[in-house]
C-alpha cells in the first residue's frame, strides 16, 4: 500500500512490514499447527507424568495406533480418487473373525490364514469398486451397505459368539483347532525386544504407499482422478481402473489391520472393530492439515494417527475420566483444524 506526499510522489506506508509479518505467521501456523500441538502434548504430558516419555510407553503408543494408521492409509487412497470407504472398520472386524475361524475351526496354518484373509479384504474392495465404478452407486451408500453386510455376515458362522480355542459351533460340535504361534508373532513380536512388529508393518506400509501416491505416475493419476475425473479420462487416464485400484488397496489394508488385531488379542472378538472406522477416518482427515497439504496424504495420515494416540495415552496416564476423553480429543482436533483452515487463511 502506498500514499502520496505533498509533491505527489507515492511513498510506502508503514503497514507493509506488519502485513508481511502477519502473512509469515499465518503460513507458519498453517504448515505447523498439527506438529506444534503434537510437540506441545509430548512436552506437557512428559512434565505432568515423567513415565510418559519412557521408551516402552512410546512404543506402546505406536503399537496402539499402528492398526488405525494402516486403515487410515487405505482411507487416504480412496480420498485421493474422490471417494470414501466407510466399510474399512467392518472389513477389519470381519478379518479378525475370519482369521480366527481359519485357525480354530478349519485348523489352517498361519501363512494360509494370512493369504486367505488378505484375499477376503481385496475381494471386498473389488466388490465396493463394482458397486461404485460399474453400477454407479454413490461411494458413501455403497460402502455403508457393505459395512452393514459384513457386520452381520461375520456373526453368522458362530451364531454371534467370539472365537477361541474350544469354541462350541452352532451344530453342537467343538472346534479342535487353535491359534498358530507363528500367527501370534505378527501382533506380539518385536525387533530387538524394543520395536513392536506392528509398528514396523505400519512404517513399511506408510513408506510404500507414500512413494506410490507421491512419487509415481499412478499416484499423480489417482489425485488427478479425484480432482477432475473427466479431464483425467480425456487425457488418457484409466479412471475406472484407478478407482478400482484405490478400493482394492483400501480393502486389503483393512484386512491387514484385522490380521494385526487378531494376532495381538489371540481370539476372534465380535466387537474388535468397534472404534476402528472413526479413528482411522479421523487420522486420514487430520492428515489434510499436516504441513499445510490440504489434501489426502499418507504421511499426514500416520502423523494424525500418532497425534490421536499420544493424546489418548497421555490423558489415560493422567487418570482423566474416560467420559471426558472424547471431548478433549474433539476439542484439540477442532483447534488444530481451525488453525490450519480458518485462522491462518489470509483475508484476500
Amino acid at each position: 500500500m502506498r500514499t502520496a506526499d505533498r509533491g505527489g510522489a507515492a511513498t510506502p506506508t508503514a503497514t507493509a512490514p506488519a502485513s508481511g509479518s502477519g502473512e509469515r505467521l499465518r503460513t507458519f501456523l498453517r504448515i505447523g499447527a498439527v506438529p506444534i500441538l503434537l510437540a506441545a502434548m509430548l512436552v506437557g504430558f512428559s512434565l505432568a507424568q515423567p513415565a510418559f516419555i519412557d521408551l516402552a510407553n512410546l512404543m506402546s503408543i505406536l503399537q496402539a495406533v499402528s492398526v488405525v494408521a494402516i486403515l487410515g492409509v487405505g482411507v487416504t487412497v480412496t480420498l485421493a480418487v474422490g471417494g470414501f470407504d466407510l466399510s474399512i472398520g467392518a472389513v477389519a472386524a470381519s478379518s479378525v473373525m475370519a482369521a480366527s475361524y481359519c485357525m480354530v475351526v478349519w485348523g489352517l496354518s498361519a501363512p494360509a490364514t494370512v493369504v486367505l484373509v488378505l484375499a477376503l479384504g481385496a475381494a471386498v474392495g473389488l466388490a465396493n469398486a463394482l458397486l461404485i465404478v460399474r453400477l454407479k452407486v454413490p461411494d458413501l451408500l455403497a460402502t455403508l451397505a457393505m459395512m452393514f453386510l459384513l457386520s452381520g455376515l461375520q456373526l453368522i458362522p458362530t451364531a454371534g459368539r467370539s472365537i477361541s480355542a474350544g469354541l462350541i459351533l452352532p451344530d453342537g460340535s467343538t472346534a479342535a483347532g487353535a491359534y498358530d504361534p507363528l500367527f501370534l508373532r505378527i501382533g506380539r513380536a518385536s525387533l530387538a525386544g524394543v520395536v513392536p512388529l506392528p509398528v514396523l508393518v505400519m512404517a513399511a506400509i506408510a513408506v510404500v504407499l507414500h512413494v506410490l501416491t507421491e512419487r509415481t505416475r499412478i499416484g499423480r493419476l489417482l489425485f488427478a482422478t479425484g480432482g477432475n475425473e473427466l479431464a483425467t479420462r480425456l487425457a488418457g487416464g484409466a479412471t475406472e481402473r484407478l478407482r478400482t485400484l484405490a478400493y482394492a488397496i483400501s480393502g486389503t489394508l483393512a484386512s491387514l489391520g484385522g490380521i494385526v488385531v487378531a494376532a495381538r488379542v489371540g481370539r476372534g472378538d465380535v466387537s474388535s472393530g468397534a472404534s476402528l472406522l472413526m479413528d482411522s477416518v479421523a487420522a486420514a482427515l487430520i492428515g489434510f492439515a499436516v504441513l499445510g497439504r490440504r489434501r489426502p496424504n499418507v504421511l499426514g495420515t500416520v502423523v494424525g494417527a500418532v497425534f490421536v494416540g499420544v493424546l489418548l495415552n497421555g490423558l489415560t496416564m493422567l487418570n482423566a475420566p474416560y467420559y471426558t476423553q472424547d471431548f478433549v480429543k474433539g476439542a484439540v482436533l477442532v483447534g488444530a483444524l481451525a488453525l490450519t483452515y480458518g485462522i491462518t487463511r489470509g483475508r484476500g
